[in-house]
């Protein structure tokens, strides 16, 4: 991978990159679901001169780490179709910006979650974790109340971030 020039696109990248997700800077031409990021066949491509808000990185991530494998390599352009794909991805992306120390406030930015981004920051900072149940079936994580029982803390520690 390239290096980029922005240390937080830089940071998120490098952690796209060790949890398996293949992740490529470019320069994108066609117009993008998110400025600036594309997914095409399971990997994430940035062009970084177009990117608006790094955080966006870790939410369409989120959308590839809730698929299978076998959904990952085939998927490209808007990846958000899929409503419970969607409130996982929501989920995930919240999980991964505590894990990586950034403000949740970068992924859930005011242009972003068509106005709802507010909600979320505000849900999740008070423990109502909307798509916690589903990220638990997918086995990435652990609700408080099964987390004892699994002998790992409950979310939003991920025991591992894609899906099988």
């Amino acid at each position: 991978m390239h290096t980029f020039t922005d240390p937080l696109t830089a940071r998120i990248a490098r952690f796209l990159q060790e949890i398996g997700l293949e992740v490529e800077r470019c320069e994108l031409t066609e117009p993008c679901f998110l400025p600036g990021v594309r997914v095409e066949r399971g990997r994430v491509r940035i062009d970084e001169a177009r990117l608006l808000y790094p955080g966006d990185l870790l939410h369409e991530a989120g959308h590839l780490a809730v698929m299978t494998a076998a959904e990952r390599a085939g998927r490209q352009g808007d990846v958000g179709a899929d409503l419970g794909e969607e409130i996982g991805a929501i989920a995930w992306s919240y999980a991964a910006a505590l894990h990586l120390g950034i403000d949740p406030a970068v992924v859930f930015h005011p242009d972003g979650y068509r106005g709802a981004s507010q909600g979320f920051l505000e849900n999740f900072s008070k423990g109502r974790f909307a798509g916690v149940p589903l990220l638990q079936w997918m086995e990435l994580t652990h609700e408080p109340k099964n987390a004892a029982t699994a002998g790992v803390p409950p979310y939003p520690h991920m025991v591992k971030w894609l899906r099988d």
